[in-house]
């Protein structure tokens, strides 16, 4: 293969519409990412949460 201007860079100029198509769907497969990671993190804290003994309070503060 040849190392030309043409293999790197697109010659032809997208429309505005393919422009807009293409960075919603970037945008899209980025939020859906974050979300998720979001949801793993979330579930592993609840899993962590509840492995947690119940700590019963104490009834030393009658007057």
């Amino acid at each position: 293969m040849t190392i030309t201007k043409e293999a790197f860079f697109n010659p032809a100029k997208l429309s505005d519409y393919a422009k807009a198509t293409q960075v919603n769907s970037t945008v899209r497969n980025i939020l859906e990412a974050e979300a998720a990671e979001r949801d793993k993190k979330t579930q592993k804290l609840r899993a962590l949460r509840l492995a947690q003994p119940v700590v019963e309070p104490s009834e030393e503060r009658k007057p």
